[in-house]
């Protein structure tokens, strides 16, 4: 393959992998990662909703009442086995997310509102 081809097919390639993880929005690390698959916009049997949780307060399984802030969300994220809400099993898989990503996802959680 002549070298020019070669640089067409190599920039070809990377402009179709899309963007890196750390290009992404909060919204879109949440995408990939698939956690709208259990967290909608209304509470499902799986998981609490993300919409409108932001400043609230939200009852633990151990009675315990805990302010959904940004403490409270990046540890959900991080170690979601520590504070599970009140009503759930503790199904969240752990993620291996860069610091910069859970930043991102906490952010689109506040967002929420």
């Amino acid at each position: 393959m002549a070298r020019g081809a070669a640089l067409v097919v190599i920039v070809f390639l990377t402009a179709c992998a899309g963007p890196s993880a750390e290009e992404l929005t909060g919204e879109e690390v949440a995408t990939e990662v698939g956690c709208f698959a259990c967290h909608t916009e209304t509470d499902t049997a799986m998981a609490p909703t993300l919409h409108g949780i932001w400043g609230t307060d939200v009852m633990l399984e151990t009675g315990a009442t805990v302010t959904v802030d940004e403490s409270y969300v990046t540890r959900s994220i991080i170690d979601p086995g520590s504070d599970i809400v009140a009503g759930y099993e503790g199904r969240m898989p752990v993620f291996s997310l860069s610091d910069s990503e859970v930043d991102r996802l906490v952010e689109y959680v506040r967002s929420l509102g």
